[in-house]
Order: C-alpha cells, then structure tokens, then sequence
C-alpha cells in the first residue's frame, strides 16, 4: 500500500465522491502534500457520472462507463477510503460522523456530496417507484424492466432538463427493444423552465417526436401500483415510475451549524464556510458571492480551486486562488437516440454532430479518471548482492497473510526447537494455537498480526481481529482476553490519539461481539501500520485439531478465496472498486457462528497465509490422509478469477505452489495457492452431514460450500 514518506502531521477528510473531489484526488497523486492524511468518504466505492446516465438509459453505454472508481483513485492519491454515507459533521469538534464506525476527525475538511431529493418521501413512492440516484439501484430496476415484454407505460416526475433527458433515453431504448410505449414527463409547473425559449421549444418538439406526453402544470398526489396518481384524481398509467424532482441539501448539513442558504452551504470566493476550517464545492454549495444554477460544469471548474486552497490551509497559509464562476455554460442535452441539443447564451444547435461533441467531452472527462499514470516500482541498483534479482521486487510487498513468511522457512525454523516438556502444554503438530491446561480448564492461545492492506484503521483493525479469532475459532474454543500490539506510521501526538482511538474502538467492538476483552496490549511507531493480536480461548470439549480427519469425510469451506489475488491487484490499482469492497465485506466477516455449526467437524483449520490447498495439505498430513477437490465448487470472491488471469499474484504464491508442484498451472488452480487474510474455516465433516451443514451456514450468511472429499492414501492433493 501507499506510504507517506513523511510523518503525518494533518488530516483532511473529503466528505462525498462528487466531480470536485474526484479531480482533486487525481490532482493531489501527482502532488501530495507531505504530512497529510487524506481520507474520502463515500457510500459506495464509486461515483457515478450524471452526465452520461441518460446513454445508459437509452442503452448507448454499458454500467461500467458512467463509474468512477474511487477506490482506484483514492491508491493513486494515497488516500484511505472509508465506504459509509456521512450522517453529520461537528465543526466546534471536527468530526465527521458516519454510522458504523468511531467518528473521523479532521483538521481540514471539504465536502462535496451534491444533492439529494424529496421523491422518495412523496406517498406511495418508495414503495412503486425509483429514484434516479443512486445510480446502482435504479440501473438494476431498469435493466429489469427494459428486458421485459409487451407494451410499456413508465413516468418521469419532474420536468427539468434531468427528467426530460431521462424520459426521451427511456423512449428510445423501448423502441429499439420494439416495445411499444405508454410515456409521460409530469411536472407541478412549466417544463424546461431553465432552458431559454428556442432551446425548449426543441426539446418538446424532440419529446412529441418520440411519443412522450408531456403533463405540465399538474401536481403529483402519490405513486400507486398502477400509476402516478394527481392531485385531480387522474391516473397517469407507469408501471416503471423515476423521478428528478424536489432537489434539496441533505437535512445532516442543517445540523452542521455552518451559514446556510436554502440548505446549502454558503462558501465564499475561495469555497470556504462560515468556519475556515471547511469548504465545500459542487451542488451542495451556494457560491454567495455569485449565486449559479446547480450544474456539473461548476463542480469541474472548482476543483483546481479547491485543490490549492486545501493545500493552503494545511500549510497554514491564506488561500491563494479565488474562484470566479462563468455567466453562462455550454448544456448539452440528450434527445434519446445519439442526437442531442446545445445551448449557449440562448442560442441552441442540435442533431447528430452534437451528440458526437457531447459524448467525446463526456468519454474524455471519464478517460481522466481511468487512465492514471502507472505506479512504477524503484529501480533496482545497478551494483546489488547476488540473488537480489530473484526476489519479487518488480511489485510491492503484499500486506495481510500475503506478507507472511513460506511454509518451508517457518517449518525449518520450527525444527530446531526443542520438544515441550511442560506438564501443562500439549503439543498440536500443525496448529496454529497451543492447548495448555491448568487444572480442569482447558485454554487455547495464539497469536497472528498483520501489516495493512487498508490505508483505514478502522477497516483494518476489523479484519485483524477476525483474522486472529480465527485459530481460536478453528479449535471450537470460546474467545476469552487478547492483547493488542501496534505499530503506527510516524505521525504528531494528536493523529496517533485519533488513530489509536479509532483502532481500538472497532477491535473492541470485533473481540466483544465474538465474546473477549481487551486485556491491554504494546504499540510503537515505524514505517508502516500494523496490527495485531494474542487471544486466549476456553474449551469445554476437546479441542478440533488436524488431526481427526478421515477417509470418506466431505470438506466444507465458509468463505469464498481470493483476497490475496484482490489486494495483490489493489495496489498496483488493478482491481475493480466494487471487487475491493466486497472482498473487505468477506475480511471482516466473522466465522463465530460457522464455527459453532461446525463443532462436530473432524478436523477444522481457518484457511489463511498458505492458501486452501496448503491448510487442506495441513489436514492431510496430520491425518495421513490425501484429498481431493472439485475445481469448480470451491468459491471464488469476485473479481479473483478475472486478475489471476491477467497474472496477478499476491509475494506468497510461490512458496505456497511449491507444496504442491504436482498440480496443474492455471488460473483457477493458482487461486487454491492464493494467501487469505481473515479467510473462512474449512472443516473435514461426515459426508451425511455435509448437505445440512452447508445449508445451515449459507442461511447464517456464509457463503459456504461443499468443495471436496477425504480420500486414504499418502497426504497429497487431487483434483477431481
């Protein structure tokens, strides 16, 4: 991952995704602010581009194309992303709040989150309608419905250029579809209110062009099942209803206690607020000094402001540059099929040519976010000590299990010790934990630490903790006290009192809902995050070890694999947003419960640094028994297959593909050798108990599933 090179010093959290902070990041990667801790705080890991939604609609463009990514984008800058919805902002206190998590606090913020609506609080509406934004759900409903049959009735409630842009894609993705349709735009007052004269009677003309009613002056009662219902009484038919009316601030920036203006942030001509600590672009401002229209075109031009005036007030300096709006702006407007219109100072051009002019600004805006510079690896010096060129410095080191050492060193290191000889330890060939007993009570304990995968603490204290339950886990023990051990980035007193907060607070809540306390712990300063755990568990049983496998016995894993490949590609900004999110999802997943549906398992480890096939070859050989493995069974994370073909491979793959050379070379195959962080349990069950024990995990929430089968013979593995 990223590292700064110099202390941190100062934090700036950039609340929202919008077009102003998207430039930003790709500005501030190719000139950082040493000593700054930059943060975006986003719902989702991606921001979608409003100015091509209506191609999607109107199927010009696939889903992918109107994203960005800003889980890319945040490596390339060298932020942390923390995906989580703002739900208010202290500036007496500098703290951000987002639900889920401890709040984040800052010495300089900026917030840039556009707005939102009030469709989804008119009657009826969240129950038969969709909003346009976000982007996710309404693409989905959409895509659905576009694929049906027969005749079609849809509605788009507000009549701006938004709703009239979104009516005329839908109009033409149905009639290319060769559906017939049943199309209204409805709006309270006077559509395309906001065009100048002879740009709207254009747009009308393109709207009765495609069939579309246009129902002005009519206001909307509620949405029911059959339609749009007016205040009159009339049933406007949809059976597909969206709107993009009733755009307002979100209602947390009230709270804020900041000088607003009809809801929105009032900044001044250097985008500062009432308080100088935080500035805002985009929608969700009101540029006080020169009031202008919500439009994207403002948020792009604001973002080289913004960046120098951030980087201003963490230096300490007055801001440098001020931001002066232009009177008017270039519109361009889709007209459903690839035509659109332009309006500049009132006078309006349209057809084909124009769409084209459109779509390349919109493709070359998108192209900004996708085509990062490379991150090239230092080269290595010309005069360097034999077998440095064999060592994998063409990438960065992997952090989680991907940063571990081989099976092979650890083992030769293992050997030389001497045997135990204390009464009270019993010796597990092969587990990761130790069994001590004491009297009548049994304990477990074991330690495990990663180096981050996650520029975020809270993120990556999460994962540590379900990482290190895992042994404990894995033994059918109960969590009972863990020590923490840390290691933080240099960084002032204050950060690390941030920091330190916002790790111990979610490695608390992880270890309390498993069932231990945080008995104390170690930190200290380096180069790089780290986290790490020792737990101790109590068993009431005999503990699950290796060992009990046997011939005839089905193996079960709990989580799909992959998040070596995924973390591998993530650094070098390879790997989708979507995919990194979601494999964060499974990391932080804890097997508490799996573990207590597999209590009768044979044999259980938690599979982790050596890969599937290493922790199943683990099994076997403390079992003396062989394995074989349905390919296709095993669960893959998302987005995994795709980068193992495109040859990404977390450090460790090698040392873990020497266990079992025998095995073939593909990109399936290699994902079995990929090193887990936090990954899932994989138990050796009775074959008659495989079926309702996957089932009971699948309905817990476990993406479980019956992989393969223990067979006699020397340890080894197969493929089916």
């Amino acid at each position: 991952m990223h590292q700064p090179s110099s202390p941190l010093t100062r934090d700036l959290v950039l609340v929202g995704g919008g077009h102003s902070h998207a430039l930003l990041l790709r500005m501030w990667g190719m000139r950082p602010l040493p000593g700054t801790r930059v943060t975006v705080i986003n719902p989702g890991p991606t921001a979608p581009y409003s100015g091509m939604l209506p191609g999607f609609v109107a199927g010009h463009y696939d889903r992918d194309a109107l994203d960005i990514d800003l889980v890319k984008l945040a490596r390339f800058a060298g932020a942390r992303v923390v995906l989580g919805a703002c739900e208010g902002i202290d500036p007496e206190a500098r703290l951000v709040h987002v639900p889920g998590r401890p709040p984040i606090a800052y010495d300089i913020c900026s917030v840039n989150v556009g707005i939102t609506s009030d469709m989804p609080a008119l009657p009826g509406f969240a129950a038969h309608g969709i909003p346009a934004k976000p982007l996710g759900p309404f693409a989905a409903r959409w895509q659905g419905y576009l694929s049906g049959e027969g005749p079609a009735r849809a509605a788009v409630i507000g009549g701006g250029v938004a709703g009239a842009e979104l009516i005329m894609a839908m109009a033409h993705a149905l009639h290319t579809r060769g559906r017939p349709a049943e199309l209204s735009l409805i709006d309270s007052a006077r559509a395309l209110s906001a065009l100048g004269p002879g740009a709207a009677r254009r747009v009308r003309a393109a709207t009765e062009g495609l069939g579309i009613a246009l129902r002005e002056g009519m206001a909307v009662a509620e949405v029911a099942a059959e339609g749009v219902v007016l205040v009159d009484g009339t049933i406007v038919p949809s059976e597909f209803t969206t709107g993009a009316a009733g755009a307002r601030a979100y209602r947390w920036i009230a709270d804020s206690g900041l000088t607003l203006h009809d809801g929105f942030i009032t900044v001044d001509a250097h985008l500062r607020s009432s308080d100088p600590a935080l500035f805002a672009a985009g929608d969700c401002a009101h540029l006080s000094f020169d009031p202008r229209p919500k439009a994207g075109v403002y948020a792009v031009r604001e973002a080289p402001i913004l960046f120098a005036n951030l980087r201003a007030a963490l230096a300490g300096d007055p801001p440098p540059r001020r931001y002066r709006p232009q009177k008017d702006y270039l519109k361009l407007i889709s007209l459903g099929g690839k035509s659109a219109l332009g309006e500049r100072f009132g006078l309006p051009f349209s057809g084909p040519l124009i769409w084209l002019w459109k779509d390349r600004i919109d493709r070359k805006f998108m192209d900004r976010f996708r085509a990062l510079p490379a991150m090239q690896p230092p080269a290595p010096p010309r005069i360097r000590a034999a077998g440095l060129e064999e060592m994998p410095g063409d990438k960065p080191l992997c952090g989680g299990c991907g940063a571990k050492l081989g099976r092979g060193a650890l083992r030769a290191a293992l050997a030389t010790l001497p045997a135990v000889t204390r009464p009270d330890i019993t010796a597990l060939p092969g587990d990761d934990a130790a069994l001590l007993t004491m009297g009548e009570v049994r304990q477990v304990m074991t330690t495990d630490h990663l180096r981050a995968v996650t520029a975020d603490p809270v993120l990556m204290a999460r994962i540590a903790a379900v990482h290190a339950l895992g042994d404990i886990w894995a033994m059918g023990a109960q969590p009972q006290a863990a020590t923490a051990t840390l290691i933080l980035p240099r960084m002032t007193p204050s950060l690390q009192a941030r920091t330190m907060a916002e790790i111990m607070s979610a490695a608390g809540e992880v270890l309390n809902d498993a069932g231990a306390a945080i008995a104390g712990g170690h930190s200290s300063m380096g180069d790089e995050l780290t986290i790490g755990f020792t737990l101790t568990g109590l068993l009431d049983r005999d503990p699950i070890t290796l060992s009990g496998a046997r011939p005839g016995d089905a193996v079960i894993v709990t989580k799909p694999i992959g998040s070596g490949v995924l973390m591998a590609a993530e650094m070098l900004g390879a790997a989708r947003g979507d995919w990194v999110a979601a494999a964060y999802g499974l990391m932080t997943q804890a097997q508490g419960d799996a573990a207590r549906l597999l209590a009768g398992a044979h044999a259980m480890t938690d599979v982790t640094g050596f890969g599937l096939a290493g922790h199943l070859l683990n099994i076997c050989e403390a079992s003396g028994v062989a394995a074989s493995l349905d390919l296709g069974a095993v669960p893959l994370m998302a987005g995994a297959l795709a980068l193992s073909r495109d040859g990404h491979r977390s450090t460790l793959y090698p040392d873990n593909k020497a266990l079992a050379p025998e095995l073939p070379a593909d990109p399936r195959t290699d994902l079995l050798f990929d090193p887990q962080t936090a990954g899932g349990l994989l138990a050796a069950v009775a074959a008659d108990q495989a079926g309702v024990l996957v089932a009971r995990l699948r309905a817990a929430g476990h993406e479980a599933a019956r992989i393969g089968e223990i067979t006699a013979g020397a340890p080894r593995l197969s493929l089916i």
